[in-house]
């Protein structure tokens, strides 16, 4: 059996993903060098150095804002566990998006390098990511939360009925809650997701396995079919879940 076809067949493989390994290394230090030239400029360390505690403090109040909202749903998962015996939340994670990202985001969209430009055009600094055991639970507490009359709905997106392209499902609200400080009041916008577990689980995997680097075009092409896949498979047990939470609150 001649093997002199395969075998050049699998050299030429081989030195395609060379070359795909080392175009990716190369472009990796473009943008490290990028980055160091722009994300790190004297000009944007100097914006920083001058506006350190002004910019601390806005960051404070962000913390504090992650607080008041955290607590809204801490209350509501306790008052569902004194009225129906359960909890909703299983979780709750909270962020303050780093120096690095909120530099990157505001070079990406080109925002004017101001602290009022900053919290005017970006939603996302403050983050509460919300785990529901049930789907139903997360329309649930998101209604409770926007009844509450001192919420106010800025922007929502539904990735749960419209999934995105690539599988991903949650259910994002971005918000603004106000921030009593000692001689003033201050809305603060906080970025709420509620998802279920399963979805969680999906979106962590999900997240750690896209920036897997030197995959081959065919490889990423094919793990991204798999992970839609998984997130249908995930969206399916979902609602089978769902369907025997409701039967045993039927008997209940």
């Amino acid at each position: 059996m001649d093997l002199t076809g395969i075998t050049s067949i699998t050299k030429t493989e081989k030195i395609k993903d060379e070359l795909r390994a080392e175009i990716a290394s190369t472009f990796e230090n473009y943008k490290e060098q990028f980055l160091r030239e722009t994300v790190m400029s004297d000009d944007f360390l100097d914006f920083f150095n001058k506006n350190k505690e002004p910019f601390d403090m806005l960051m404070c109040y962000y913390k504090c804002a992650i607080m008041e909202v955290e607590t809204k749903f801490r209350v509501l998962d306790a008052e569902f566990s004194l009225q129906y015996d359960r909890n909703p939340i299983e979780s709750i994670k909270s962020r303050i998006k780093s120096q690095t990202s909120l530099i990157k985001k505001v070079r990406d969209r080109k925002i004017p390098m101001t602290l009022e430009s900053i919290e005017e055009n970006i939603n996302d600094i403050a983050g509460i990511r919300v785990i529901c055991a049930f789907p139903k639970d997360i329309y649930m507490l998101a209604d409770c939360l926007l009844k509450q009359d001192d919420i106010r709905l800025i922007k929502k997106k539904d990735y749960i009925e419209n999934p995105k392209e690539n599988g991903y499902r949650s259910l994002h609200l971005i918000v603004e809650v106000p921030v009593f400080l000692q001689n003033e009041k201050r809305n603060m916008k906080v970025e709420v997701q509620l998802r279920s577990i399963a979805m969680d689980f999906w979106a962590s995997l999900e997240h750690k396995l896209r920036y897997k680097k030197n995959l081959s075009e065919e490889t990423t092409a094919e793990i991204s079919h798999e992970l839609k896949e998984c997130a249908e498979q995930s969206a399916s047990l979902d609602r089978r879940m769902q369907q025997i939470r409701d039967r045993i609150s039927d008997v209940d």
